[in-house]
């Protein structure tokens, strides 16, 4: 197998051929066919988030088909089609498994951070974290779904059913996002970077109803507001653009240090709330939803070898949607 592998944080990515794992109990090997490039990765990558299980293949937004199967594994069969997300194992007896909250799981495993993801041909995952696809969709339109898609679900039901809601940061999650929060008969505002012009208008071309700067006012307050830009200079730009009672979500695993604020912000009742990882039942409930809807994800497709020049454009702004990377066949 060939793969792009993290030696060190902020070190660029590096090009090995590895020898072929084989599955154990429980586990599956897929041939991997795409894998999103999320900012996840960056934090990784850049070493925000401090604990990966080094050396490390990066990548959480897998599709695949599924070339071994381990002992045990009888729910899944060779040649189909799976998609693996950050989640990758949870314990299943601590107080949150037990209580339905395994995103919480106190002994948790990550796809792309604490074990090696999808950056590669190859990659063996624990088979009960892999969602079945089916055949509809193209492989790398799918990818962005996996995670994007995934903790842009959990975010958008953390939120509440407020009517107009605001995206901070208009990028893989929002773009999908913005598609189910139309379908559902909301009204999206989209803020971006200052001056961004081009992502305001990819953004209005989703049909959002309005796009400005994360500076700039919303021309009403909003029902609820999430933060997928990793900026806490946000959070307090948000509480004041959301109206009384209201939620902001914040919906990144990192972020930047969050400034202080005047307490008449958050004062009326006003909700700061995080989002934690994923659970299998948000993956079952998005992914059928995303097919009976339609999403369609806007992707900028790059070679395997190529991860590193995806991340720095990720890094720097320079595409709209998601990266996704195609290992050679």
């Amino acid at each position: 197998m060939q793969a792009m592998v993290l030696r060190r944080p902020g070190a660029p990515l590096e090009w090995r051929e590895l020898p072929d794992r084989h599955p154990g109990t429980g586990e599956i090997r897929i041939r991997v066919t795409a894998c999103g490039v999320c900012r996840t990765d960056l934090h990784v990558v850049d070493g925000e988030l401090s604990q990966p299980a080094l050396p490390l293949i990066p990548g959480h937004e897998i599709v695949g088909r599924i070339d071994a199967l381990g002992e045990g594994v009888t729910h899944l069969q060779l040649g189909q089609r799976v998609g693996i997300p950050w989640l990758g194992y949870t314990c299943g007896i601590c107080p949150y498994c037990v209580a339905g909250r395994e995103n919480l799981c106190d002994r948790p495993l990550f796809t792309g951070y604490t074990r090696d993801g999808g950056f590669a041909t190859a990659a063996i995952v624990d088979a009960r974290y892999a969602f079945a696809l089916g055949e509809e969709g193209d492989d790398a339109a799918l990818a962005p779904l996996l995670c994007a898609g995934l903790i842009g679900w959990r975010s958008l039901v953390m939120a509440g059913e407020g009517k107009t809601l605001g995206l901070y940061g208009f990028g893989a999650a929002a773009h999908i996002i913005t598609q189910v929060a139309l379908s559902q008969g909301r009204r999206v505002f989209a803020f971006t970077k200052s001056g961004d012009a081009a992502t305001q208008a990819f953004a209005r071309g989703l049909g959002v109803e309005w796009a400005g700067g994360s500076d700039e006012k919303p021309p009403q307050l909003l029902d609820a507001a999430i933060l997928y830009a990793p900026d806490g200079r946000l959070v307090p730009l948000a509480l004041a653009a959301v109206r009384k009672g209201a939620r902001v979500v914040c919906a990144g695993i990192h972020m930047s240090p969050i400034p202080s604020f005047d307490y008449d912000l958050l004062w009326e009742e006003r909700q700061l709330v995080s989002v934690a990882n994923l659970t299998r039942k948000d993956g079952a409930d998005f992914l059928a939803l995303a097919q009976r809807i339609g999403v369609k994800t806007h992707i900028n497709i790059y070679k395997l070898a190529d991860a590193n020049r995806a991340l720095d454009d990720l890094r720097a702004g320079r595409f709209e949607g998601a990266a996704v990377l195609v290992p050679p066949r």
